[in-house]
């Protein structure tokens, strides 16, 4: 039998509640904050996030966004670290161990080998005066006033706030460490910012005989071929000491359709946009592609440092790439 309620009062109150346990956490970030930082920025080996149940789940998200952004971190069930994980930790880690009650039997049963290592115990607890937390080296308070559950029984509010505090940690590591966006970008290199700034210009660019290239002098007919074979939508006009005299591009073509010149006469010198813009192999594909947004072209040529035509990229090997 469903009782009567309202869907959406019952989802604002929770939000509520949650937004009001994470106030409360505000309040309480304090001197054993930045102690519970210290000791994981001195970390010389990994940040190890132990914890059961629901706290558990909390964890895993914690160690992975802690991995994510700098500070090496990975899970361990409590369970099974009794059982011979415990060897997946070594006296350079720190122990980072969750549990809303402070009293987890998992975790509690760990605390005599962690102290008997010798390595840092931290603990997020919502009972300063549990096992756990009077064991630790610092406690964060995680405790909230009341779960947003109505029975006050599953976890929700102190869920909630851990995750968050959770996050608090790894951000204020990140940014203590200068945390750069290349640096998560290497923690991500199969997403959208790893593509962006880790792909290189030299990485994606056509080059060899992939390359459409024409000698200044020869007839616009020859050009058009050398287009048409390569199937990039334009051609670089390069000279024997391989120096760039300029691109002709499909757009080129069209513009002198509309000036009614006699493309069967011409040459790709009266045609060819002279010099223009450029990119060299180590640049960023991603800078690249703001080149070409910039002045709105579709194709630029690559030159190395001593200037020598090495390549070309086109806005189809950038979209290819999953640079745009």
């Amino acid at each position: 039998m469903t009782h009567s309620i309202s869907l959406i009062d019952s989802a604002k109150r929770t939000i509520s509640l949650e937004m009001q346990a994470i106030e409360h956490l505000k309040q309480r970030i304090n001197a054993d904050f930045e102690k519970a930082c210290q000791l994981l920025l001195a970390c010389k080996g990994r940040i190890v996030v132990v914890g059961m149940g629901k706290s558990g789940h909390i964890g895993r998200k914690i160690a992975a966004t802690l991995a994510s952004t700098g500070s090496p971190a990975f899970f361990v069930h409590p369970a099974e670290a009794s059982h011979g994980d415990m060897g997946m930790i070594t006296q350079n880690d720190v122990v980072l161990a969750i549990s809303n009650s402070g009293t987890t039997n998992e975790v509690v049963t760990l605390i005599p080998l962690i102290q008997r290592m010798g390595i840092p115990f931290i603990t997020m607890t919502g009972n300063a005066q549990s096992v756990m937390a009077q064991s630790a080296q610092v406690n964060l308070d995680t405790s909230v006033e009341k779960e947003a559950c109505p029975l006050n029984l599953a976890p929700t509010s102190s869920t909630t706030v851990t995750l968050v505090l959770g996050d608090a940690l790894a951000i204020a590591l990140l940014e203590a460490r200068g945390f750069t966006a290349e640096d998560f970008a290497f923690s991500h290199p199969g997403g959208a910012l790893g593509r962006r700034l880790l792909l290189r210009v030299k990485d994606i660019m056509h080059q060899g005989d992939e390359l459409p290239c024409v000698q200044p002098g020869m007839e616009l007919k020859a050009a058009l071929l050398e287009m048409t074979k390569k199937g990039l939508g334009m051609t670089l006009i390069v000279d024997e000491q391989n120096q760039l005299a300029g691109i002709f591009t499909d757009g080129d073509l069209r513009r002198a359709l509309d000036k009614g010149i006699d493309v069967r006469q011409a040459t790709i010198d009266e045609l060819m946009t002279k010099g223009g813009k450029f990119v060299q192999p180590d640049m960023l594909a991603a800078q690249a592609l703001k080149i070409m947004e910039d002045f709105k072209i579709s194709q630029l040529p690559v030159l190395d440092a001593k200037q020598q035509t090495i390549g070309a990229i086109t806005m189809h090997d950038l979209l290819r790439a999953g640079v745009i």
